[in-house]
């Protein structure tokens, strides 16, 4: 047999239990919820950013970025929600590079897996304790999930894993808003399938148990591009990519169908400054269409404190070391363009 069982790692209720989250944070994770399942249900016309780096590599700039957004969200609250995208595990095409602060908490060191889960809990909760802001991760890894499920306000489910039964069926159990990415092939109906069964109850064996889910009424559809037979990258961001979304989600019976446009990856063709012109043609299109106006909620968008990406060795304090992202001063402008765009929008402003 070709694996070595290493060691143990702790149930999620023991990490849980040895660091719990404090009651002021439940409180206020409470109150992001109710703010999300509002948005996307629409009882409340706020676009959702889900905004901060390609992978959370160090936690001392991703608590200073945060901190930032923090003080950028009093200004634009009014029509703006922010989810900080703290992702600790990172899917590699080929199987190589960083995988993220769950395998490695300190991208210089040996992988760590048990360090790994409690430096993923830590800094969540950090983020939501000093920020008040409830966090985004990235469901890479289904049965790691619990350790999370009391923190995390969204979720997404990546192009690579969203074709995969088990990420479909565990999507059907959580709580909160979960979106699930059009594969790397670009194939609508392979997503909506994912969302159809996401929303669906399901009963099937999880982390050792006979489980049941209840179905989860605000999965939905992520937009991030996709690449061609010769591998090159197409947008679908534009106001037909949308359009034929929306008509493909009308077909079916789905609750709360909604969408979510990734300014990055396929999209941007990994060119990260067009995320700003990419947001942009969005909110154009929110503006010339009452009914993508009513499924578009929000954008993902990846951004940092230093513009692009250098290596992994990281000597580049709040420079990403996986893909490029968007810096502080770029993010900052966009952000505000973004919510001085959606004020004029809401009160009947032409633009």
């Amino acid at each position: 047999m070709g694996m070595e069982f290493i060691r143990t790692v702790a149930l999620p209720e023991e990490i849980k239990k040895e660091y719990p989250l404090d009651e002021a944070s439940r409180i206020q994770k409470e109150k992001n919820d109710k703010v999300l399942r509002d948005i996307f249900t629409g009882k409340d016309n706020r676009l959702l950013l889900i905004i901060g780096p390609c992978s959370a590599d160090r936690e001392d700039a991703v608590l200073d970025y945060c901190k930032r957004l923090k003080k950028l969200y009093e200004q634009v609250k009014d029509v703006l929600f922010f989810v900080p995208r703290i992702y600790t595990n990172k899917p590699r095409t080929t199987g190589e590079g960083y995988k993220g602060m769950l395998h490695q908490p300190d991208p210089k060191a040996d992988v760590d897996m048990v360090k790994g889960v409690i430096a993923v809990r830590k800094l969540h909760m950090d983020v939501l304790k000093e920020t008040g802001f409830s966090t985004a991760d990235e469901m890479l890894y289904p049965d790691n999930f619990p350790y999370l499920s009391d923190i995390l306000s969204y979720q997404a489910v990546g192009a690579r894993s969203v074709e995969n039964q088990e990420h479909r069926l565990v999507a059907s159990g959580v709580y909160g808003p979960i979106g699930m990415k059009n594969p790397t092939s670009g194939d609508y109906k392979v997503m909506l399938n994912s969302v159809n069964a996401a929303q669906r109850a399901h009963k099937f064996i999880y982390r050792g148990w006979e489980t049941k889910t209840t179905g989860n009424e605000l999965a939905h559809c992520i937009l991030r591009g996709y690449t061609n037979k010769h591998g090159d990258s197409n947008p679908n961001y534009h106001y037909e990519d949308i359009l034929r979304l929306i008509n493909m989600y009308t077909e079916d019976k789905y609750h709360n169908p909604a969408i979510i446009v990734d300014c990055n990856h396929n999209n941007s063709g990994k060119q990260y400054e067009e995320q700003i012109r990419i947001a942009k043609e969005v909110l154009h299109s929110t503006r010339h269409s009452e009914l993508i106006f009513k499924y578009i909620k929000g954008l993902m968008i990846e951004s940092y404190l230093e513009d692009g990406c250098q290596k992994t060795d990281g000597t580049i304090y709040g420079k990403s070391i996986t893909d490029p992202c968007l810096g502080w001063e770029k993010t900052e402008k966009l952000v505000l363009e973004i919510a001085d765009l959606r004020r004029r929008h809401l009160n009947g402003e032409k633009i």
